[in-house]
């Protein structure tokens, strides 16, 4: 065991990602007996948020189980630069003819979905008791992506706390859309690459809306996660500026 440990302190993220390996294969292999493969996604990220709470919890830091010496790989794993790796490498599975044909839908997509999902998590916010407009501001922006929350909040200077409700709020979203979409999917039409666009734009959650396409049909997944890589971009311009001045004009 401890020939283990120091191992996997020296091989931190080699350890991290197997660890993440094993942690998908368990999942896929529950959501296998109980009949629903489509969720295994959602089941990793729920084991993964528990264990988070649990290591938090445990170290009294806030990494969650990168604060523990053995699993500190999943800092560097879960970090900014291999996730926005993941999310520009998306880009490269989209034909540039089927890009064409769902730019419009997918633009008018793009900002009907940040809308609507600011002015739902700018409510929510108002319903539990904010009031000060950049508060309301970041917990809409978490609404939007777990991204666009923190970037909204450290722009306009809220507190942690906050700006920690605006990522659960985006997590919460992303979680949901992997669990619901497959069920759904042939109710709405998602079975092309423009729906895919159009899905994307409106949902906006790059990990949300890839693992739901991953769920639903495997080579939907390059269309949706490219628009919705740009509704990140989109609402981080759009959120802490347009929309933090509208919601201040309005409270």
């Amino acid at each position: 065991m401890d020939i283990l440990i120091a191992l996997m302190k020296k091989y931190d993220l080699v350890a991290a990602i197997v660890i993440t390996g094993g942690i998908m294969v368990l999942s896929k292999g529950f959501a296998k007996k109980i009949k629903q493969e489509r969720m295994a996604s959602a089941m990793a990220i729920v084991i993964g948020l528990i264990a988070a709470y649990i290591a938090g919890t445990y170290t009294g830091d806030k990494k969650g189980v990168a604060d523990i010496a053995m699993f500190s790989g999943f800092g560097l794993l879960g970090g900014s630069m291999l996730r926005d790796y993941t999310i520009i490498s998306t880009a490269y599975g989209v034909k540039t003819e089927d890009l064409k044909k769902s730019g419009t839908a997918g633009a008018i997509s793009l900002l009907i979905g940040v809308g609507f999902s600011f002015v739902v998590g700018v409510g929510i916010a108002w319903i539990l008791g904010f009031r000060d407009p950049a508060e309301l501001a970041t917990i809409g922006g978490g609404t939007c992506t777990f991204i666009v929350g923190p970037i909204t909040g450290s722009a306009l200077g809220v507190g942690s706390n906050v700006i920690a409700l605006s990522i659960a709020a985006g997590v919460v979203k992303s979680v949901l859309t992997m669990i619901l979409t497959p069920f759904v999917a042939d109710k709405i039409g998602l079975n092309n690459p423009k729906s895919a666009m159009v899905f994307g734009g409106l949902i906006g959650s790059t990990s949300g809306v890839a693992g739901a396409l991953a769920a639903t049909n495997p080579k939907l997944v390059s269309y949706g996660a490219m628009v919705a890589t740009f509704y990140t971009g989109a609402g981080s311009l759009l959120v802490p500026t347009v929309g933090y001045s509208l919601v201040k004009l309005l409270f």
